[in-house]
Order: C-alpha cells, then structure tokens, then sequence
C-alpha cells in the first residue's frame, strides 16, 4: 500500500470498525468481563502462549528458513488484530471480551514481543538481538483505534440511544464492507510477495491459523466458558496485528524477509476466520448466511 493509504485510510478505516461496534455495546457489556476473569485468562493465555508454542512447532517442523521462522515468530508474538472484534460479532461471540483481550494484549506485548524476539533470533539464526520496541507508538496507536472509537460508539448510544440506533444497522453494513476492502487492498498491494511466497510459507501460515483457532475454541471449551466467550477467544486467537508484525519485521529488526510470514498470514487469517464465522453462525442455525447488520 502506498503511504496515504497506509498512514490515513487504513487507520480510519479501522477505527470506524470500532466505532460502529461500539454502536452495540454497553458499559455493562465490559463489567461482566472483568467480573469473569476466567474468560479473561483463557484469552491471554491462548493468545500469549498458545500462538507462540504452536508457531514455534510448525517452524521447526517445516524447516522454515531462518529469516522466515523468526518473522513467523514475531508475527505469533503480537497481539490480537483490530478486526477480531468484528468478525467476533459477527460470529455471535462477546464482542466486549474481544475487544478487552485485544487492548490488554497490545500492552502485554510490550514486554512479550521483545521476549519472544530474542528467543526467536537464538533459536533459529543462533544470535541474540536487543530489539528497541516501540513502547509509547504501540500503546498510543492501539488506544486511537480501539479504545477512543469504542468509546465515542457507546458514548452516542448512552446519549442518544434513538440516532445510535437508526445509525447501528448502515454503520455495521459500512464496517463490514470497510473489512473487505481492507482485506482486498492487503492482497492488491502485497500481491507480489504472495505470489512469491504463498507456495513456502503458505501451508505454515494457515496451519498456524486453524490450529489456534481451533486451540483458543477447545482451551474455552475445556475450562468451561460458554459459546459466546470460546467463539471470542478463538477469533482472539486466530487473528494476529499482522501490521504490527510487519512493521516489527521491516522497521525494527530491518529484515524485508521477516515481513514475509506476516504479509502471507494477514490474507490467510481472514480466509480462515471468515470460514469460523460462517461455521459458527451455522451451528447457531443461521443458515442464510452472514448479515451485516451489526447489533442484532
């Protein structure tokens, strides 16, 4: 993408997501979140610990090159991505869990993803790194896009409850319409570095996908959560801040090939949980197929 997009549109976008959730959540909504902190710890420990360990094994097992099994690494080590809150709604999950795992994700990865990083260079290029994250850059930029949107959503449907909801149904029709473009200009403008790369990293990169997925959906159902909180913490799971992995990769640890496994994955995460929307909306009954209006 070229910068305008990726420094202006892109962000608005995805604050707009958030606001339009926003549109459908109450206050009550995130207190019965922190009143359950089982549902919590299931989340951070699938996204923390389950995404790593399984990146890891399927880095060793495929014999990735080196630069790509620490850009897969780092990819696994960030955070939650800004569109699970959405296709958590979309899906029929607890939107207010999702959207509390990914901030507080976003700020554990302050010290995660340096960990992990290192870890990562140790194990597969046998080299240590001292990676400078971005502390305040990630902290600021995650509150901008999900926090302050959120917020400003439920703030107009406390306020005015009646323009909140004549604006609910065409806000989520915009928010999902906003989450394919994204995903179409993701492809467009990285589509030569899938060409190239789909074939290697491919496989990995959507084993990884369906494995968490799967992982986040059985470790909530095992500790036993309800549906609504599994489908939350497997979308969790399953999509990573793949914008944060590339810019860790190119940026930070100045590796073009590390971006590689975060490009690749940042198409595929969205096949994978599109298909887990349809799946679960199916198993809720709703055979007709996603409808986009967000709050019902």
């Amino acid at each position: 993408m070229n910068l305008p997009v990726v420094e202006v549109l892109l962000p608005l976008a995805l604050a707009f997501i958030m606001l339009s959730l926003g549109l459908t959540l109450v206050v009550d909504d995130f207190k019965r979140v922190f009143t359950r902190p089982k549902a919590m710890v299931v989340g951070l420990a699938g996204q923390m610990l389950v995404v790593p360990l399984f990146a890891f094994s399927i880095a060793l097992a495929w014999r990735l090159p080196p630069d790509m099994a620490v850009g897969l690494m780092i990819l696994a080590a960030c955070p939650g991505g800004v569109s699970s809150g959405l296709l958590t709604h979309l899906a029929r999950g607890d939107t207010a869990l999702s959207i509390s795992l990914t901030a507080v994700t976003s700020i554990a990865a302050v010290i995660s993803v340096p960990f992990v990083v290192d870890l990562s260079m140790r194990q597969f290029m046998q080299t240590a790194v001292s990676v400078d994250f971005p502390l305040l850059k990630m902290v600021r930029g995650v509150f901008l896009l999900t926090t302050v949107p959120v917020v400003l959503g439920m703030s107009l449907k406390a306020w005015r409850p009646l323009l909140a909801q004549r604006l609910e149904r065409p806000a989520g029709q915009l928010a999902t319409g906003l989450f394919v473009l994204i995903v179409l200009a993701t492809f467009f403008s990285q589509r030569q570095v899938l060409i190239d790369n789909l074939r290697s990293i491919g496989p990995a990169a959507m084993l990884l996908n369906l494995l968490v997925i799967a992982s986040g959906f059985g470790l909530a159902a095992v500790v036993g959560l309800g549906r609504r909180d599994r489908v939350a913490v497997a979308t969790e799971c399953g999509l990573q801040n793949a914008g944060l992995g590339i810019f860790i990769a190119a940026s930070v640890m100045q590796s073009p090939a590390m971006t590689v496994p975060s490009v690749v994955y940042a198409l595929l995460m969205n096949a994978g949980a599109i298909g887990f929307v349809f799946l679960m909306r199916g198993m809720d009954g709703d055979g007709g197929g996603i409808q986009v209006k967000v709050g019902g």
